[in-house]
C-alpha cells in the first residue's frame, strides 16, 4: 500500500501546494498535480529515510510529508523554469 498511498497523497498535496504557493507556473494546475505526486513520493522517501514518518495509512503526518515534498519540488520547478 505504500507507493499507492503516496500517489494519492501526492494528488492532494499538489493541489494544496498550488494553493499555498500561488503564482504563475509554466505548466499550470496539471504540472502542479504531477509535481505533487512526485513530491508525495519524495516526501514519503525522505520522511522514512530521516525517521520523520512512515506510510502507515492516511494520517495527518503522512499528508504533511507529502505536502512538504510537493512544496519543495514546486519551488525547485519554479526556479528552474522561472
Amino acid at each position: 500500500m505504500g507507493i499507492l498511498t503516496w500517489i494519492i497523497f501526492g494528488l492532494i498535496a499538489g493541489s494544496l501546494a498550488k494553493w499555498i504557493m500561488p503564482g504563475k507556473d509554466p505548466g499550470g494546475w496539471i504540472v502542479s498535480i504531477i509535481l505533487g505526486i512526485a513530491g508525495g513520493v519524495l516526501g514519503g522517501y525522505l520522511g522514512t529515510f530521516f525517521g520523520l514518518g512512515d506510510v502507515t495509512g492516511f494520517n495527518i503526518g503522512s499528508l504533511l510529508l507529502a505536502i512538504a515534498g510537493a512544496l519543495i519540488l514546486l519551488f525547485i520547478y519554479r526556479k528552474i523554469k522561472g
